[in-house]
């Protein structure tokens, strides 16, 4: 079990109130899975999306990643799972703008202490398993917004992340690049990826192998039909 949250609860703080936003949500994922979480904007998946990620811990419950409670992780924990364990997808690319696609690609291997002669080896081995090898050393505003995303993947699996955290991943892309970029996340799960999605288009959600509802901070799964 790559990841298993157990009767989470998550509040708010306004004023004085109290505001539920997860409510015992009960979620688990194996390793080589491809799900995706989909709901309307509201619905608590973002609130979900930082509690897997590491960003936020929650008001109550368990949450297991790789076998880690990170509800008792201390800030500094949390930070290493995020850079060890866990590969950030976002809608808006994140690329550091004067930085060429390689660089940007090399900035995880960084922080991780990777040698310096090793990480560009290792950074072009990610391109090159997103197509753009012959991208490397093109700034951002050199490339197309699907390319852009694929460097952003790239930069997500290049320390082996155990978990690929993709976050409305065609969200600023147009319907062809939005495309390709869904069958590169298929292609990375069939290679052995976890990956994890969320995003409130249902044509998106399709792609994943299984897909998990969320409503008003409430998960189901969604009912497979029988003759599937």
């Amino acid at each position: 079990m790559i990841l298993e949250m157990k009767h989470i609860y998550k509040n708010y703080q306004q004023g004085k109130m109290d505001v539920p936003v997860l409510k015992d949500v009960n979620f688990s994922m194996e390793e080589g899975e491809y799900v995706a979480i989909m709901g309307p904007s509201g619905s608590g998946k973002t609130t979900l999306m930082n509690l897997i990620g590491c960003l936020d811990k929650p008001t109550s419950g368990s949450f297991l990643l790789d076998g880690m409670d990170v509800s008792k992780c201390s800030e500094n924990e949390m930070s290493d799972m995020r850079l060890h364990k866990l590969g950030f997808v976002f809608q808006s690319f994140h690329l550091l703008a004067k930085q060429s696609a390689i660089e940007n690609v090399m900035m995880p291997l960084n922080y991780a202490g990777v040698p310096k002669k090793k990480r560009r080896e290792i950074a072009f081995a990610a391109l090159e398993r997103v197509g753009l090898a012959e991208r490397v050393d093109f700034l951002p505003n050199q490339l197309s917004g699907g390319q852009m995303q694929r460097v952003a993947i790239a930069r997500a699996i290049v320390n082996s992340p155990k978990l690929l955290l993709a976050d409305e991943p065609t969200g600023a892309l147009d319907s062809k690049s939005g495309q390709q970029v869904m069958e590169l996340f298929q292609k990375l799960n069939e290679e052995g990826v976890t990956v994890l999605m969320i995003t409130h288009d249902s044509e998106i959600a399709e792609h994943a192998k299984r897909i998990v509802l969320i409503r008003d901070g409430v998960l189901r799964e969604k009912e497979v039909p029988a003759n599937e």
